[in-house]
């Protein structure tokens, strides 16, 4: 598929290792050897692995490595380990990681390869959209440290979020026009802008406790948000 004048483009552009195809492993212990985290190259039996050179390709033979399963998203995604994230660079990191691991680009090599790359590119996938919206960042923030929110829990929420989230679920529930939907959409990304911004802060200030607190209730709204577009769509 990417065979002839397009495969020396591509390894010219760096985008396509040299010296890969039809290339066959040294040992048929690949997939062990990409399991264990071993610091050798599973098909040059280098001193590769994932966690040495640019962390995907062997700097000996340039095969595709395993992920590196000690690596996180925003490592992965070249940004700070942060709540604040530039969505911009976000999204060119993530170009530029999909030009390198995506299974497209290796339909003529080895299958340890192609498995590697669907990997890769599923990894590649959840760390965006993971680090894209800031209630799943926060969320995996909390969580590298060592805090997790289990789903349906109210977290002590107060009762009078609780009723202001009860207000808007009922006014949700009794809209019948676009103007109605179009007022508490708006009322909910307003509230969700301010939930950021607390958020934010509370990172900021290492208070994990009050991150913790907004980011629950973030999730109350996000609730909201789905019902939304659920009710929007055509029966």
């Amino acid at each position: 598929m990417w065979g002839g004048r397009t495969g020396a483009l591509l390894r010219v552009c760096g985008l396509w290792p040299a010296g890969a195809l039809g290339r066959r492993p040294r040992s048929c212990d690949a997939a062990s050897l990409a399991g264990s985290g071993s610091s050798q190259c599973w098909n040059c039996g280098g001193p590769g692995g994932p966690t040495r050179g640019d962390g995907f390709f062997c700097p000996q033979c340039r095969a595709l490595q395993p992920p590196d399963p000690t690596r996180d998203y925003f490592s992965l995604m070249d940004c700070n380990r942060a709540f604040r994230v530039d969505t911009a660079k976000l999204q060119t990191r993530y170009q530029q990681l999909q030009r390198l691991v995506h299974p497209d680009f290796f339909s003529q090599r080895s299958q340890t390869e192609k498995d590697f790359s669907e990997k890769h590119s599923t990894l590649v996938n959840d760390a965006y959209k993971t680090l894209l919206a800031p209630l799943s960042r926060g969320l995996y923030l909390l969580k590298l440290h060592g805090v997790e929110i289990p789903e349906g829990t109210d977290y002590k929420m107060d009762r009078q979020f609780l009723m202001e989230i009860m207000e808007i679920n009922e006014k949700l529930a009794e809209a019948q026009s676009e103007a109605a939907m179009k007022e508490i959409e708006s009322i909910v990304r307003a509230k969700q802008k301010e939930m950021t911004d607390y958020v934010s802060r509370a990172f900021e200030q290492d208070d994990l406790e009050k991150a913790k607190e907004m980011l629950t209730k973030m999730r109350y709204f996000s609730n909201v948000e789905e019902k939304i577009k659920l009710k929007k769509i055509p029966l």
